[in-house]
């Protein structure tokens, strides 16, 4: 019996397959095309059950697990069909819609096709469907192959003083034979950048031959290299034939080339290329933009504005970056503010700043630091949806909701969840005849046994309590954080160059306001002292009954007298003090300096660069390795992998030591292979691939 109970056991195991992103496909009734039912599931929640026996249903589901993430390779295996047939459906459902996609292969199919053709023969694409995926196809990929040569960047057509790059300036102009390097897994990084961000041909496209420091900024990011005064304890020839610039200079040139990057002050157009470009492509998820500040202290003497250290939970002296992700923490955009900045304007200016570009605009999700109903009639204004927590939720309200109400249930990171929602009206100050009606979102852990609730608008956006619920706990709940992730394995916090400026704003608090204030309480707590003496003090009388002059009591009397005269003189003083002055006015006061961050900015470009290709790389591993808890660990592994490095006229290649266990290094091969397979070109057309294996059995050059 328990053989049995066992070999049921591994036949399960054998019908389900995992898809990435959290996908699972189960199969019953047998494997491939003998299966009778096909479920997906999410997380562990069921999220679409088939008969696989209705084909225009299975097309769906495909398309459809592939829109959640699914990978290709696994779907096509586990349905035995095609790759090609996976994509036909895609770009059936792209250029057709759902009733091409349902139609099958020919379009304006139907019991009378003859008559059907005629009547759409002006509107709609009649034919085989293959056939016309195939020039749609193939119309791509030689737009691809152009757009990957010649990329016009909106800087790069009116900046037309960018020196050309002599032919031995470009990156890898260097032939030599095999050579061995310890940063060699640095090589993936910029294989995913130049091919899938076309990055080399930005850099370059702003700042011609000074790309160097870029690189340079690679392998810092990379390496985790806290400073550039850390390179001094690197390999300079080794990491410069990885990075493509011959040899890692010393501190001094390295800075020479900084600083002639950092005085043309482009940053802020190299930044802007580079978020629309990520945008337009689809490197970065157009659903969920999670938004969040970071701090950025400064330890100087200067006096700067502060930022608040929400550990510290006080003001401190530095900056905020002002940083939005997508759903899968890749870095959207980001803007260094100065001081504490202002989450909800940037909120606001991101939609403004991108509505060129995308069509519908991405729900945004903030923390509590954003909540306001002014900021909420702002962005119902401007048509923005977005889902936050609610801010000042009554703790007892929620506590005594009956648990019958959390109808939906959903589970996340391992913890069970149960959601309801309902309305609430809020009124805001600036419209006094309207009424703001928003989605409250009810949050029930059941595994902390803790609750909160949300607010959302969404607009006519079909969006469930569920997915709200999601959405913010996929920030601020037990699940991955951006920001510390990015500070644990990059220098985040670097900032090469600081340069100290006027700051625009020289306005302060009006420290007599403050001076006030405090004599304002002491002169209360003062009256509450004579208060209290009063009331215990007694009447003194005289003989006859006459009160008694000179008494204590009345003294006491007299002297609180004079105390409310000057309460009620300080306070109206203080109404008349402005709130804010500026420094310029004041004695013994210092202007307020600000952080110039042209350097961060180009810093942080690299930084964001390198994180988003690896949230791309590590995607790409994940069909690869059944171990989701010893993914990113695994990923980082192979980057830090040994190796050998090989340039001829017409191809950079790069050889890693394989990694010793079978099943980590069969995930380091077929990583491997998918970066050869994208046909990653320097600038000047020399081919980059990488792969797995020993040392090369040609004389290797020592270094």
């Amino acid at each position: 019996m328990q053989e049995n109970l066992l070999f049921e056991d591994e036949k399960k195991k054998e019908h389900r397959f995992s898809l990435g992103s959290g996908l699972v496909l189960e199969l019953a009734g047998g494997r491939g095309k003998q299966a009778k039912t096909l479920t997906l599931f999410k997380q562990g929640v069921m999220v679409k059950r088939i008969e696989q026996s209705n084909r225009t249903e299975k097309r769906f589901f495909v398309v459809d697990a592939v829109g959640l993430g699914a990978e290709k390779s696994g779907l096509a295996d586990a349905l035995a069909i095609s790759r090609q047939t996976i994509d036909n459906w895609l770009k059936t459902k792209e250029h057709f819609g759902s009733e091409g996609l349902a139609q099958g292969y020919n379009v304006g199919s139907s019991r009378s096709r003859r008559k059907q053709r005629e009547i759409h023969k002006e509107t709609l694409d009649c034919g085989n469907k293959v056939a016309l995926i195939a020039e749609i196809m193939a119309r791509e990929r030689q737009e691809r192959d152009d757009k990957q040569q010649k990329i016009d960047f909106s800087y790069a057509e009116t900046q037309k003083n960018v020196p050309p790059i002599m032919p031995e300036e470009q990156p890898f102009a260097e032939e030599h034979g095999w050579e061995k390097t310890r940063y060699a897994g640095v090589f993936i990084y910029l294989m995913s950048l130049v091919k899938q961000w076309n990055w080399l041909s930005l850099v370059m496209s702003h700042f011609g031959g000074a790309y160097q420091i870029f690189m340079v900024f690679v392998m810092m990011a990379a390496a985790n290299i806290g400073s550039i005064e850390q390179l001094k304890n690197i390999r300079s020839r080794e990491a410069g034939i990885v990075l493509g610039i011959r040899r890692i200079a010393g501190r001094t040139t390295i800075w020479e080339w900084f600083y002639s990057v950092a005085h043309l002050g482009f940053s802020q157009f190299l930044l802007a290329d580079y978020f629309r470009y990520q945008i337009r492509t689809g490197l970065v998820g157009l659903w969920l933009w999670f938004y969040d500040g970071h701090l950025l202290p400064y330890t100087g003497k200067h006096h700067v504005r502060s930022a608040y250290n929400t550990q510290r939970r006080m003001p401190v002296p530095g900056r905020t970056n002002m940083v939005a992700c997508d759903s899968s923490g890749r870095v959207v955009d980001f803007e260094i503010q100065e001081g504490r900045g202002d989450l909800r304007a940037h909120i606001v200016a991101s939609g403004k700043k991108w509505s060129d570009i995308i069509q519908f605009q991405p729900v945004r999700v903030f923390d509590r630091e954003g909540s306001g109903n002014e900021f909420f009639a702002d962005l119902v204004r401007e048509k923005v949806p977005f889902v936050t927590w609610e801010k000042h939720a009554d703790a007892d309200k929620l506590a005594a909701l009956d648990a019958a109400l959390f109808t939906q249930e959903f589970s996340l990171n391992d913890k069970q969840y149960g959601v309801f929602e309902e309305e609430k009206t809020v009124a805001v100050d600036s419209q006094p005849d309207a009424e703001l009606t928003l989605r409250r979102i009810y949050v029930w852990n059941k595994t902390s046994k803790r609750r909160a609730s949300g607010l959302a608008w969404t607009g006519n956006m079909e969006m469930s309590a569920q997915e709200c619920a999601h959405a913010i706990l996929s920030r601020w709940g037990a699940s991955e954080n951006t920001f510390k992730h990015l500070k644990d394995r990059h220098p985040f916090h670097y900032h090469p160059g600081f340069k100290l400026v006027e700051s625009d704003s020289q306005e302060i608090a009006n420290p007599e306001i403050k001076k006030k204030t405090s004599l304002i309480a002491a002169i209360k707590n003062e009256l509450q002292r004579l208060y209290k003496k009063l009331a215990k003090s007694k009447v003194a009388t005289k003989k006859d009954g006459r009160p008694r002059e000179n008494s204590v009591r009345e003294k006491l009397e007299e002297t609180i007298a004079v105390q409310e005269s000057a309460l009620a003189e300080a306070q109206e003083e203080k109404k008349l003090l402005p709130e804010r002055v500026d420094v310029s006015g004041l004695e013994n006061y210092k202007s307020i300096r600000r952080v110039d961050n042209e350097g961060k900015n180009l810093f942080d470009f690299v930084t964001s660069s390198v994180w988003n290709a690896r949230k791309q790389m590590v995607d790409w591993l994940r069909p690869h390795f059944a171990e989701e808890n010893e993914l990113v660990d695994l990923f980082y592994a192979i980057t830090n992998c040994h190796g050998w490095i090989r340039s001829t006229k017409t191809e950079v290649m790069v050889r890693l030591e394989p990694l010793q266990q079978p099943r980590r290094r069969q995930a380091q091969e077929m990583l491997c292979r998918k970066l050869t397979n994208l046909g990653a070109r320097t600038p000047a057309g020399k081919w980059l691939s990488v792969e797995v294996g020993e040392e090369p059995t040609t004389d290797v050059q020592k270094i």
